[in-house]
């Protein structure tokens, strides 16, 4: 069976889906192969909106988490995303799912995945009742998420101050941003529409990009080159790899770095920065270094649902980069909002002229004006009879 066979059916309360599975445990990595009608086998713990947008845009016709999809911590906005997009999500499925062969054809039925007739794993499949149910009981327990944001920025800043403060740590680029626009393009799903939105400072401020991972197939669509290329390597593709942007890997503090094999196997030079941040963090921190004039983040998103759907690992250092970064900061929908496009040379020449030609026939309706023309048309002429005399002349 190929893709295109894969089939969803209705029962009376579910959805049946057919298809082959792709298998990974590190999701963002499979949303790059996955193509429509895959199946998608995760195993990820409180799935976060901006790794379920990237399995949305894949299109898969379902995903099996072995991990339950919202531990109910904090109020993760994933599994509602995956299923306002009408994928159906299969829950807490235990590790045995994710021995399942790359490729094998599976059918979803209810909360049961089923190879071949026999029950591989049985889950929950995820309704919009439990999740949003699930979303609203988080919320009420984020006091005690924010003390325990409180006490990861003591540990936060213990381990990275030198390089949120002293930039130690961050690679020096080739590329000088001192002074420069910078746009920082994250893959997400308004990208796109925001891009558009500020189409016309980019053209007035011809800013430098920063790509961070899949932005830069959004930069690309917006006819954009990226300078700079931040975060996991494997989920970049491999022509933006060579190409002639600067590329910076984002390296965990436990010495792990998503794509180092790769880019060492093509062979191509790249800088790593270390941080318990996101690549987005890493990003930001660059451009905050390079004391740029002004910082533009597309498809960033600083809600208070954002903020705690990054984790508690990830809410320190989101913060304090942001803080960092400091007033300029700025996010595409400001800049949309204010920015008023420069008249430009050609523009005030064409208005120039619609004016002189608008008073010529203004004046033109006036007997003065025709006079005017009169006269004109009447030294045109005199002045081209003389000029055929004297070539008479000069010819006897």
């Amino acid at each position: 069976m190929t893709t295109s066979d894969n089939t969803r059916t209705t029962s009376p309360k579910e959805y049946v889906v057919r298809g082959r599975v792709r298998v990974d445990a590190r999701t963002r990595k499979l949303a790059t192969r996955l193509e429509a009608g895959d199946i998608a086998v995760i195993d990820h713990t409180d799935l976060d909106r901006s790794t379920a947008q990237l399995l949305i845009q894949a299109r898969p016709s379902a995903v099996l988490n072995a991990a339950p999809s919202s531990s109910g911590r904090y109020p993760n906005l994933g599994p509602r995303l995956l299923l306002e997009a009408g994928i159906p999500l299969l829950d807490d499925l235990g590790s045995d799912i994710m021995t399942l062969r790359e490729g094998a054809e599976v059918t979803v039925d209810a909360d049961r995945v089923l190879q071949k007739g026999q029950t591989v794993a049985t889950g929950k499949r995820a309704t919009t009742a439990d999740v949003e149910a699930t979303i609203e009981k988080a919320r009420q327990g984020l006091s005690s998420q924010v003390r325990a944001f409180t006490a990861t920025t003591g540990e936060y800043l213990e381990r990275e101050a030198d390089l949120l403060l002293g930039s130690a740590g961050l690679p020096q680029l080739a590329t000088n941003l001192e002074g420069k626009a910078l746009l920082v393009i994250l893959d997400d799903s308004d990208t796109k529409a925001q891009l558009r939105s500020i189409r016309e400072w980019i053209r007035d401020t011809h800013p430098l990009v920063i790509a961070v991972e899949g932005g830069v197939l959004r930069a690309k669509e917006a006819k954009l080159s990226p300078t700079v290329i931040v975060g996991d390597m494997e989920l970049v593709p491999e022509k933006f790899l060579r190409s002639n942007a600067e590329l910076v890997l984002c390296q965990g503090l436990d010495g792990n770095a998503p794509g180092r094999e790769r880019l060492n196997k093509m062979g191509v030079d790249y800088q790593v920065i270390e941080s318990s941040g996101t690549a987005v963090d890493g990003a930001l921190l660059l451009a905050a270094r390079s004391e740029a004039s002004v910082i533009v983040t597309v498809g960033d998103r600083l809600t208070l649902e954002d903020f705690f759907d990054r984790g508690r690992t990830g809410m320190s250092a989101t913060f304090f980069t942001h803080l960092r970064a400091g007033n300029r900061l700025v996010s595409a929908q400001a800049v949309a909002a204010i920015h008023r496009p420069r008249i430009r040379r050609t523009s005030i020449f064409f208005l120039i002229l619609a004016a002189i030609i608008a008073l010529g026939g203004a004046l033109f309706t006036t007997p003065f004006g025709q006079d005017l023309v009169t006269l004109g048309s009447d030294w045109i002429t005199n002045l081209f009879t003389t000029a055929g005399n004297v070539t008479g002349a000069s010819v006897h």
